[in-house]
């Protein structure tokens, strides 16, 4: 508890931090850079890489759409429910619905347009900062693989389902950044947002647990 407390800590002065430099404008040049350094120099339009990897990313992008994270989420807290695991699936809910409330006040009170050095390869209507799709994936995915962590038996099957978590979040983040919906600095702030969420909510978790006599989770 100590341990993910100081995480969460961590993850919050992160989060603030890369904001004020977002707002203020220090990032913009990097941010520009990298979104310019993946496209065709002859044209903005068309991203670099082979054309597996253009067709790859639109599937990618839509691990963390919320429609593919809804059902993701619906088809796990359904098994819970037939499992009468009614605490765990009132944990993941809370969690996953009180990350998408999390991301849009963050975004509420950033307001960062995206970006307009390259053209968009998907359609986006929100603001950029920081990115929903990285931060839902990493509060949504990191919550059930940590739940798969209780299932398994072993070091290393457990270390294969949070490695898949993260694996999966990475994809879904780098994927924002390839299709120009977002900057580099979205995608990072909505990693560091969503490990900071995830860990909070599992600490509530335990807490609530642990002081009404049930034995929690441990990561």
């Amino acid at each position: 508890m100590l341990v993910a407390a100081l995480a969460v800590l961590i993850c919050g002065y992160l989060l603030i931090e890369l904001a004020d430099e977002v707002r203020e404008g220090t990032t913009q040049s990097l941010d520009e850079w990298v979104l310019r350094s993946l496209r065709q120099p002859g044209d903005l339009a068309v991203p670099i890489g082979p054309v597996w990897v253009r067709d790859a990313a639109p599937d990618l992008t839509a691990l963390g759409s919320p429609v593919v994270l809804f059902l993701t989420v619906l088809a796990v807290t359904g098994l819970m429910c037939v499992q009468r695991k009614y605490g765990l699936m009132l944990f993941t809910i809370l969690t996953t619905l009180s990350g998408w409330a999390f991301v849009g006040v963050l975004k509420y009170f950033i307001r960062r347009d995206r970006p307009s050095i390259v053209p968009h390869l998907r359609e986006v209507t929100t603001s950029s900062f920081p990115s929903g799709h990285a931060m839902v994936s990493a509060i949504v995915y990191l919550t059930l693989g940590t739940l798969l962590m209780q299932a398994v038996t072993g070091r290393a099957a457990k270390l294969y389902c949070l490695m898949g978590a993260m694996l999966l979040t990475i994809l879904v983040g780098i994927s924002r950044i390839y299709l120009g919906v977002h900057f580099p600095t979205d995608v990072l702030a909505g990693w560091i947002g969503g490990v900071g969420w995830a860990l909070s909510c599992w600490m509530v978790f335990q807490y609530s647990r642990r002081h009404s006599g049930h034995a929690g989770i441990t990561p």
